[in-house]
């Protein structure tokens, strides 16, 4: 069974952003396009426009002196324009360590990522390392 294109499109983002290539992330989503960051971490809330989210991808590669992984796990379609992601995220920052199970909630207008609601396994424990 082929792949529905929410997925391969949400796919084509995590292998973009797995390879630190934000020009293919940029191609993927919409010039107003917002990613929510859940916690109250200083990288938490609202990153608005196609800027300020790269800019926000880029905080996290640089804080966590590029140990950030991502592994995609599943992925979840409606056909209605949503695609939710499952997947295991670790990073090391500041002697502290992070493992642990992470999604996202992909809104889909035409062939674009317009938003993106980011949910975690353990919110404490993620506030706490990237505070």
């Amino acid at each position: 069974m082929a792949e529905h294109p929410h997925a391969a499109l949400v796919r084509r983002g995590y292998e973009a952003f797995s390879r630190g290539d934000m020009d293919t992330l940029a191609s993927l989503l919409t010039s107003d396009v917002t990613h929510h960051v859940p916690g109250t971490h200083p990288l938490s809330g609202d990153h608005k426009g196609i800027t300020a989210v790269l800019h926000y991808y880029g905080q996290l590669a640089a804080e966590t002196n590029g140990t950030l992984r991502v592994e995609l796990q599943n992925l979840l379609v409606d056909g209605r324009g949503h695609v939710v992601s499952v997947t295991r995220i670790s990073a090391e920052r500041a002697g502290r360590k992070l493992d642990q199970a992470d999604g996202i909630v992909f809104r889909i207008v035409g062939d674009k990522v317009t938003d993106l609601d980011e949910c975690v396994e353990d919110l404490d424990a993620t506030n706490e390392f990237w505070s």
